[in-house]
């Protein structure tokens, strides 16, 4: 008897330890693929944070094209980091509905009932998704659901949510137009949509108010604005940049996403050349030999927008059958808050006019033509 009461006493203790060591391998921080579903031992803010997994399909390009899509990744894995959420992305075969339909729905399948669409594409796929989907949560940028013929509905269980780049895009040009004081612009767009047509006609009001009113001299012709068609060709991007550079163009303002990473890539072989970049800061993207080309970056803050749609799925306040629209009023754009190739003068003015674009004092045009005075 006292041999059997030994050898239970012993047994459980073997098995209090396996499983001890069970639980730990499976808490552990061994990094998963980006593209796997991935826990966090950080601790989250709640237990609804602990419980969502969050999922994206990625639109043209990659997780890590310097732009779009990798601004929407990284506010879901800061998501991860403070909230303990899981994450997992998907990137489809192609850019129609039909394949991005298909990824919403293996996310769907895989338990990831928050997804983000990064991009104007996934308009009508997202629209078919929120009555496919009725207990998911739908976060589309730059874009709203419609149904093929521009009949946009923002269900409850959507956020649909727009930046005013040609805001962005304005500050970028005044502090190019204070930067280099004179000479000739250029502006490389990817697809001609309006996203990246805002970019273009803010960046252009942003040169005329600056030679208007700061004493500069920085012009931009019609020669050297090019849509390139894509956002994915990066040799293209290089060709049309030396192009322009070969023609006397000190710099570009490339909102092209793969294709401006090519412009960057030409502007790195020279030694006398800008890049402006888009979306995100780009300055690291730009860097050789301790330098960088970029000269600044018109930013949409994507990845906060995208973290903070996800904290409050998390916390219970998703603004679910909204249009969210992030400007200068509300810090939704900008250009880096850190600009090592911009001079304290030309930073401070533009804070200055930051300001005036806040309070509505100086009105930037969302379309075609000039500054709104």
């Amino acid at each position: 008897m006292k041999k059997r009461i030994i050898m239970l006493a012993i047994l459980t203790l073997v098995f209090s330890v396996l499983a001890a060591c069970g639980s730990k391998n499976n808490g552990g921080n061994s990094a998963s693929s980006p593209a796997q579903e991935s826990g966090s031992s950080a601790p989250a803010s709640s237990p609804a944070a602990v419980d969502l997994k969050v999922g994206m399909v990625t639109d043209s390009g990659t997780i890590d094209d310097k732009s779009f899509n990798q601004g929407t990744w990284e506010g879901v894995l800061r998501a991860v980091a403070e909230l303990g959420v899981k994450e997992k992305y998907l990137k489809p075969a192609g850019t129609t509905e039909a394949d991005y339909s298909k990824e919403i729905g293996n996310l769907y399948d895989a338990g990831f009932k928050m997804i983000l669409a990064p991009g104007f594409k996934f308009e009508t796929a997202i629209f078919k998704a929120q009555d496919k989907y009725p207990d998911a949560k739908f976060v589309i940028i730059d874009g709203g659901p419609q149904n093929g013929d521009f009949n946009y509905v923002v269900k409850p269980n959507t956020v649909s949510v727009f930046f005013a780049e040609h805001e962005s895009g304005f500050l970028a040009g005044v502090a190019t137009a204070l930067e280099l004081k004179e000479g000739e612009a250029g502006f490389i767009g990817g697809m001609e949509i309006p996203a990246v047509q805002k970019f273009n006609w803010g960046f252009q009001q942003g040169l005329a108010y600056a030679n208007a009113n700061l004493g500069t001299k920085l012009s931009l012709k019609a020669e050297n604005v090019i849509y390139q068609g894509s956002f994915d060709n990066v040799a293209a991007g290089g060709q049309l940049a030396a192009q322009m550079y070969d023609r006397g163009v000190k710099v570009i303002f490339a909102a092209a996403g793969g294709v401006g990473v090519g412009a960057i890539n030409e502007a790195k072989n020279r030694s006398d050349v800008w890049i402006v970049g888009v979306d995100v800061d780009q300055y690291k993207d730009g860097e050789k030999d301790g330098k960088s080309v970029v000269l600044t970056s018109a930013m949409k803050y994507i990845d906060t927008v995208a973290f903070d749609m996800i904290k409050a799925e998390a916390e219970g306040t998703f603004p679910g059958g909204q249009t969210l629209i992030f400007d200068a009023k509300n810090d939704g754009i900008g250009i880096p808050k850190e600009n090592p190739n911009l001079s304290a003068e030309t930073v401070s003015k533009v804070a200055e006019i930051y300001e005036k674009l806040k309070s509505g004092e100086v009105k930037v045009a969302g379309e075609k033509g000039d500054l709104i005075k």
